[in-house]
């Protein structure tokens, strides 16, 4: 045993061997049903808002947004999130939904630290990189759009 941590090129085939071998089909299958379910239940929101609250096609899309990452940080809160992302794995990460569980997720970690450093400030570990992201982006690509 003691050869194998020495040695790193024996050590990385142990940890090969060790570990276990992913379900990718059984992956890939649940991913794309929960993802696809979140997909739904966001195009099932949007059709209530279009149908009962008479918000035009176009505008639909900011409420029903909205909407999503309210639930998804609800469930979130609660311990459900979790449960589904255990079973749906990147089905829940892409859409909206998995990024409003990382924000919510960070804050309830520190809540314990308060609401401004705890929930306030680590809340934002993910969200700031992604909103600076979002704001340069649109920035440059704005930029680029007026001089062309």
């Amino acid at each position: 045993m003691k050869d194998v941590l020495k040695d790193p090129k024996a050590y990385k085939e142990l940890v090969k061997d060790k570990n276990p071998k992913p379900k990718l089909a059984k992956n890939l299958i649940m991913a794309f049903v929960v993802g696809g379910g979140i997909c739904t239940l966001g195009q099932l929101i949007q059709n209530i808002y279009i149908k009962y609250f008479h918000f035009p096609p176009d505008r639909a899309g900011d409420p029903t947004t909205a909407t999503v990452i309210f639930i998804s940080g609800l469930l979130t809160a609660l311990g459900v999130y979790d449960k589904i992302a255990r079973h749906g794995g990147a089905g829940t990460a892409v859409p909206v939904t998995g990024f409003a569980n990382s924000v919510v997720s960070a804050a309830l970690e520190f809540k314990r630290e308060g609401f401004v450093l705890g929930v306030g400030s680590k809340m934002f570990i993910l969200a700031g990189s992604v909103i600076v992201f979002g704001v340069v982006t649109a920035f440059v690509v704005g930029l680029i759009s007026a001089l062309f």
